[in-house]
């Protein structure tokens, strides 16, 4: 199996443009990011330094968050917000241009908060008109829009693969499908064994963390390796997502180095 090192939740006591060069120090050659900026429309000079932080590390970027709001103050996506739709969109162009920089192809659409005092169905609607904008722009690159069951934030909406699938079943586009964050799923209470079985050959990409603690694999109890090689068995033949906090100074001790690249 092959990995990519989320390097948004890992190698966090740098500077985003080291990462990369971090990244390739450890032993890899993937990364994938969250959306690395503070606002959905950085300026060409922003995206120039970070794609040439990747090509002068030579690390290859698999994946990437659209615009996401304020994570660190607990929001988790714009798409669904009405007040915050725009900036969704507006976003869309710039990750066109890193990925076609780049040769990314994998770009993760978090979904966003319920917001109090707005309909559901309106957030849920405005949702599927956003992804399928996003997947018709990503298109152009051969690129997939991911969509994320997510745990520990209860006011956003999609917590199972089975959330997720009925979204992406309304967008309608082939390029529209599951990240499968392991993590998450078991978190909270999903049958990631059933998903895995029933769902693998379509999963968009899968990251891992262990559970409880979301740290290292081998940390808590969940059979991420065994999980892994099914989805491979049933024909998943993309990436595994690095996507946990270190809990010791190395945080990739787990894996030996002849693993890594």
């Amino acid at each position: 199996m092959s990995y990519t090192v989320n390097a948004s939740i890992l190698l966090t006591d740098r500077p985003v443009d080291e990462r990369p060069q971090a990244v390739a120090d450890a032993g890899f050659t993937r990364a994938e990011f969250w959306w690395p900026f503070q606002t959905p429309t950085p300026s060409d000079v922003e995206i120039e330094a970070f794609v040439s932080a990747l090509d002068d590390a030579g690390v290859q970027l698999t994946g990437l968050n659209f615009y996401a709001g304020d994570m660190p103050g607990g929001e988790r996506g714009v798409l669904s917000q009405e007040s915050r739709s725009e900036e969704f969109r507006a976003n869309i162009d710039p990750v066109l241009k890193i990925a076609r920089a780049t040769g990314c192809k994998a770009f993760n659409a978090l979904y966003g908060n319920r917001v109090d005092g707005e309909n559901p169905a309106a957030q849920d609607r405005l949702a599927v008109e956003n992804l399928r904008r996003a997947a018709d722009a990503v298109a152009a690159v051969d690129g997939v829009v991911l969509v994320e069951p997510v745990s520990g934030t209860e006011a956003y909406p999609l917590k199972t693969a089975a959330d997720a699938l009925s979204v992406i079943a309304k967008v309608d586009r082939d390029n529209v499908k599951l990240l499968a964050d392991f993590y998450h799923l078991a978190a909270n209470g999903d049958d990631v064994a059933r998903v895995v079985e029933e769902h693998a050959a379509d999963f968009g990409h899968i990251q891992i963390a262990d559970h409880p603690g979301r740290n290292e694999p081998g940390t808590g109890d969940l059979p991420l390796e065994q999980w892994i090689n099914r989805s491979e068995e049933l024909g998943y033949q993309g990436v595994i997502g690095l996507e946990y906090k270190a809990s010791q100074e190395d945080p990739f001790a787990w894996l030996p180095r002849e693993r890594r690249a």
